[in-house]
């Protein structure tokens, strides 16, 4: 489904990614692993247009999509989740999905919008409250359904788990399970190695921009070399 190939962006004189290589087949979980600064969310943001890479390609269900507006990649069937949420603290939990749906038919919402209610039960208690009272565990959950609001084909997470409470970082990756589950195509970022790794089909270690190693959960989780030097625990 995605093609990632030779992919090197930079911040001015900073080379954050350098030839990095990906893929991402149709169905897989696929985890982006590493240390701070190892230039996962650069690969993301470049992925989905929000940066422009310096060389290298980004192939959608082979489409060249390289340096495409984000807009444009969100209706192509790429979403993100970004770190951090950034949802619309002064929207509603409804609000904060309809925009979501934005680029889907005006007919079809209302069927999304039950779908996101029966898949996060604890927003539909809170479906006309205010975002910017959610806790960190729900605001991660209406980011993540308005992301899926857009029907993606792919669907990109940012550090989903960041600065939740243990119970909260289970409620996560068993969400990432049910998308699964779902026949749903993820690219995730995860600070918590160990937990992606038990869930994903295959992973990218990255360090200082580079695409170090890869291979399926188990293979580097029996990598204890690796996984101590590039990912910790």
């Amino acid at each position: 489904m995605l093609e990632v190939s030779g992919l090197t962006t930079a911040y001015g004189e900073i080379q954050a990614l350098r030839d990095a290589d990906l893929r991402v087949g149709s169905g897989e979980v696929i985890g982006l692993i590493g240390p701070n600064g190892a230039g996962k969310t650069t690969l993301l943001n470049t992925i989905a247009g929000l940066l422009a890479p310096r060389s290298g390609t980004v192939t959608l269900e082979g489409d060249d999509v390289t340096g495409r507006p984000p807009e444009d990649l969100l209706r192509a069937g790429l979403a993100l989740v970004p770190e951090h949420r950034r949802i619309f603290t002064d929207l509603t939990v409804e609000e904060n999905l309809r925009v979501g749906g934005v680029t889907v038919p005006a007919g079809e919402r209302g069927a999304l919008l039950d779908e996101m209610a029966e898949l996060f039960p604890v927003l539909r208690a809170k479906w006309t409250t205010a975002a910017g009272y959610l806790s960190g565990g729900e605001a991660q959950q209406l980011a993540i359904g308005r992301a899926l609001m857009a029907r993606p084909r792919l669907l990109m997470m940012d550090e989903p788990s960041l600065g939740l409470a243990p119970i909260l970082v289970d409620v996560v990756f068993e969400l990432v399970e049910t998308l699964r589950a779902q026949g749903r195509t993820l690219l995730v970022v995860e600070q918590n190695a160990t937990r992606m790794l038990e869930v994903a089909d295959r992973a990218y270690v990255l360090r200082s921009g580079e695409v170090v190693a890869e291979g399926t959960g188990a293979e580097l989780r029996a990598d204890e070399r690796l996984f101590d030097m590039f990912v910790g625990n």
